[in-house]
C-alpha cells in the first residue's frame, strides 16, 4: 500500500520544487536579523570553549552535512539551532560545487524529538518574543528545505517528531531505519501538527493523515516508509557507508539520478536481508481508518467511531477522548484546507495558528501536564467539543492581530 502514498508525496515535492522558482522565493536577509546570516562558521560553532556546538555544519568533498548535536536532548530543536541552519543551507544551495545536503542527528536515539516547546511556553507567559520568532523562522526554515534547488537528504534515524519532522518531510529524501519513530503528537499538548504538517499529512492518501495528525499514532520502523512518509528504509548500521557513497558520487548538479539510484540500492538490499519485518501495522485498519476518519467535522468522526462500536473503534474514541478538543477542531480544518494548498500557504496559515495557540490556554496546559509536571492529566478550556464554537475556530485562522507584539504575518 506504499505505493499510492509515495506517488503522491513525490508528485507534490515535485511540484513545490517548481513553484520555488517563482513568486515564493525567499530572500536570505528577509526574514533574518542581517548579523545572524552574516556570522561567520567560527562564531556559529563555538559558543563557548568547554561547550558543545548544538549544530554541526561541514562540507567534505562537495557534500554539506549538517549534524543536530544535543543527543542528551534527544537533538531538539531550539531558535540558536535555527539560525545556524538557515544560513549555511542558503550559502550551500548557491554554490554550484554543492551536489547534495546531507541532515542527521547526533547519537543513536534520534534524528530530531521536535522543538523546544518548553523554552516557547516559558516565553509565551512572559510575553517574550522568542514565542514569536521560533515559530516564525522555524516555518521560514521549512520552507527552505521544501524548495531547496539540490538534493536534501534526511537521515531519519532514531525519534523523528514535531520539529524533527519539519527538517526532513519537505526534503527530496527521506531515509527511514529500523530505529524511526515517527509522530505528530501535537494535539495531546494543545497544539497542532506544524512544520507544514497541514501540507504533507492530508497527501499520505486516504484518511491517514488526519488519523495520525488527530490520535498522534506512532509509526515505527518500515512502516514509516510504507506510510509514505519516508522515501526510503535502510537499517541503521549500513548509513555510514551510504553516506560514504553518497560523498563519493563525483557529478555536481547532474546527481540527482544517482543519488537515487545508490539510496533505491541500499533499500532494496535492506529489504532482501530483512523480510520477515512487519510493514505496518495499521494495515488491518486502513478501511477503518479511511472510512471513520473522513468525516468533515471531528464531532461526526466521533459518531462514525460510536456507530462502528468495534474494539478498535473504541480504543480510538478513547484516545482522542484525552487530547485537546480545541486542538481537533483546529487540526481538522487545518488539514481539510491543506490538501488543496501550496507549503508556503500552509506555513502561513499555521503560523497564524501558532500565535493564537500562543495567546490561548491548551498549549500552555497541554505542556505543563505532559512536560514539565508529567501528570498526564490536561484540564483542557473547552474542556468539550461543543464548547469549541466556530467562532473559537476561526480566531485561529484570522490574520493576526496589528494589536499582538510581536506577531505579525509570515510572508515566504
Amino acid at each position: 500500500m506504499d505505493a499510492p502514498f509515495r506517488q503522491t508525496c513525490e508528485g507534490d515535492r515535485k511540484r513545490v520544487q517548481s513553484d520555488s522558482s517563482g513568486n515564493f522565493q525567499l530572500s536570505k536577509n528577509e526574514h533574518f536579523p542581517q548579523n545572524v546570516v552574516c556570522r561567520s562558521r567560527n562564531q556559529r560553532m563555538s559558543s563557548t570553549a568547554a561547550a558543545q556546538p548544538e549544530v554541526l555544519m561541514e562540507k567534505q568533498r562537495n557534500v554539506g552535512i549538517i549534524t543536530l548535536n544535543r543527543p542528551k536532548a534527544l537533538n531538539a530543536l531550539n531558535l540558536n539551532m535555527i539560525r545556524q541552519i538557515y544560513p549555511q543551507l542558503k550559502e550551500w544551495e548557491d554554490n554550484d560545487d554543492t551536489t547534495m545536503i546531507i541532515m542527521k542527528g547526533a547519537g543513536d536515539k534520534a534524528f530530531c524529538a521536535g522543538g523546544d516547546i518548553r523554552a516557547v511556553t516559558e516565553a509565551g507567559k512572559a510575553g517574550d518574543r522568542l514565542a514569536a520568532d521560533f515559530f516564525r523562522e522555524e516555518y521560514i526554515l521549512n520552507n527552505a528545505i521544501g524548495t531547496c534547488p539540490i538534493p536534501y537528504i534526511a537521515f531519519i534515524d532514531g525519534i523523528t517528531m514535531g520539529g524533527g519532522v519539519g527538517l526532513s518531510v519537505h526534503g527530496l529524501y527521506r531515509v527511514a531505519t529500523e530505529r524511526t519513530l515517527f509522530a505528530m503528537p501535537e494535539t495531546a499538548i494543545g497544539l497542532f501538527p506544524d512544520v507544514g504538517g497541514g501540507y504533507f499529512l492530508p497527501r499520505l492518501g486516504g484518511s491517514l493523515g488526519m488519523y495520525l495528525a488527530l490520535t498522534g499514532y506512532r509509526l515505527k520502523g518500515r512502516e514509516v516508509y510504507k506510510a509514505g512518509v519516508a522515501t526510503h528504509y535502510v537499517e541503521s548500521n549500513k548509513l555510514p557507508a551510504l553516506e560514504e557513497e553518497l560523498m563519493s558520487l563525483e557529478e555536481k548538479r547532474s546527481s540527482a539520478q544517482k543519488i537515487d539510484e545508490l539510496l533505491t540500492k541500499y533499500h532494496k538490499e535492506t529489504k532482501r536481508e530483512m523480510p520477515s519485518v512487519p510493514d505496518f501495522s495499521l494495515e488491518p485498519h486502513m478501511d477503518k481508518i479511511n472510512s471513520l476518519f473522513s468525516g468533515d467535522s471531528v464531532e461526526e468522526i466521533f459518531e462514525a467511531l460510536m456507530a462502528d462500536g468495534s474494539e478498535w473503534a473504541m480504543q480510538q474514541l478513547e484516545k482522542l477522548k484525552k487530547m485537546s478538543p480545541t486542538s481537533m477542531k483546529i487540526t481538522h480544518r487545518q488539514l481539510s484546507m491543506g490538501g488543496h494548498l501550496s507549503l508556503q500557504e500552509c506555513l502561513q496559515i499555521e503560523y497564524r495558528m501558532s500565535q493564537g495557540c500562543v495567546r490561548g490556554h491548551d498549549f500552555y496546559e497541554g505542556v505543563r501536564a505532559v512536560l514539565v509536571d508529567k501528570d498526564h492529566s490536561p484540564k483542557w478550556n473547552p474542556s468539550t467539543l461543543e464548547g469549541v464554537t466556530p467562532g473559537i475556530v476561526d480566531s485561529y485562522f484570522e490574520p493576526i492581530p496589528l494589536s499582538y507584539l510581536p506577531a505579525k504575518e509570515l510572508h515566504l
